[in-house]
């Protein structure tokens, strides 16, 4: 998917937090599944947050923006009945 092309499907979200800790390191990952032909892309900006988090510290005034863009394949015929 182009930054022309304009997404079928589109998500986003928006946290903000006063403060936030891990107990653990956490394992993050995004993957996108399902069939080819699919075009799709995420991001994320993050205020307050390092690119990787630390377990047992504080993090404080964080805002999270996240984007899950999808474009679904292109059908060249009709559908049969």
């Amino acid at each position: 998917m182009t930054d022309s092309e304009a997404p079928d499907v589109s998500f986003t979200a928006h946290v903000d937090g006063k403060r936030l800790r891990w107990h653990e390191d956490p394992e993050t990952e995004v993957s996108f599944h399902g069939s080819d032909g699919f075009r799709s892309r995420s991001s994320s900006e993050r205020v307050g947050l390092p690119e990787r988090v630390r377990a047992r510290h504080t993090y404080r005034d964080v805002t999270v923006d996240y984007r899950l863009e999808c474009a679904l394949p292109d059908r060249e015929t009709e559908p049969t009945e």
